[in-house]
């Protein structure tokens, strides 16, 4: 009985110390706010996440559109950021976004776009600082170069830890830096050696064999993934996945969803440590 008991004690300190956990989602939304999408499927598909950084976005409005729809069908208030300005090049521009669950999640501070000093990213990383429960963070999102080689996509991926760097150092208090995004590589790539060479002990948090990218026969590349800091980021509870929407109908969810499946992490959101 005392064997039993201890076991249940046990099991209950395990579940409270995740009984307050946020999920953090990163989304390319394939064209938001230009193409047709089924917008009730939509936002099923992130309904269940507390923030959702979102590539892709092709319009201003959009943002502001995709909120009025997620407080339409799912039962939550959200609410919703866009930079300032969208990024690109040759006519072709995105703007980076963000919703989140007000009840949850705060927006704390636009970071802006990184600066690129030396013009390596086609669309420049953009970032804010959210804070969920006591987890303060800074969310950093990318939408790397397809190009028309490899090479370009990989030479975004080395400079990803100047991107790192630059946001780790806007705020001496703020150590949590979470890079997300559709990078347009596997994480496996050696390119991102760099990145995980760093001081900090960056991760990436899905496996590099998670395919994310919806083709019109299956599931395909493993292009989206979320880094984060092992040395800083202890909230991480390890959980981390893909919603899969496709329902093995991948033509149809590419046209009324996206052509990328959502991922995310789980965070524990009563404790900081920063």
């Amino acid at each position: 009985m005392k064997k039993l008991k201890g076991v249940i004690l046990f099991f209950l300190f395990t579940l409270s110390l995740y009984a307050n956990t946020g999920k953090v989602a990163s989304f390319n939304t394939l064209h938001l706010g230009t193409s047709k999408k089924d917008y009730k499927l939509f936002c099923e598909t992130i309904r269940d996440f507390d923030l959702v950084g979102l590539e892709e976005v092709m319009k201003k409005e959009a943002v502001e559109n995709l909120v009025k729809e997620l407080n339409k069908n799912t039962g939550s208030i959200w609410e919703g950021h866009i930079s300032q300005h969208a990024v690109g090049e040759n006519g072709y521009n995105e703007f980076y976004g963000y919703v989140w669950k007000k009840d949850k999640v705060k927006l704390i501070k636009q970071e802006g776009f990184y600066p690129d000093p030396d013009n390596k990213f086609v669309r420049e990383p953009y970032g804010a600082t959210f804070k969920i429960g006591n987890f303060d963070f800074t969310f950093v999102l990318q939408h790397a170069v397809y190009g028309k080689k490899v090479l370009e996509r990989k030479l975004e991926a080395a400079e990803l830890v100047k991107v790192y760097d630059y946001f780790q150092d806007r705020d001496i208090k703020e150590n949590d830096i979470l890079i997300a995004g559709d990078f347009n590589l596997s994480a496996s790539d050696k390119a991102f050696d760099s990145l995980y060479n760093h001081r900090d002990n960056i991760t990436c948090t899905l496996d590099p064999k998670t395919k994310t990218t919806v083709g019109t026969k299956g599931l395909s590349s493993a292009y989206d993934n979320i880094f984060i800091s092992k040395k800083y980021t202890t909230e991480y509870t390890g959980k981390s996945g893909i919603v899969d929407f496709t329902n093995k109908k991948y033509g149809e969810a590419r046209k009324k969803i996206s052509d990328h499946l959502p991922i995310y992490i789980e965070v524990n959101t009563d404790k900081d440590d920063d």
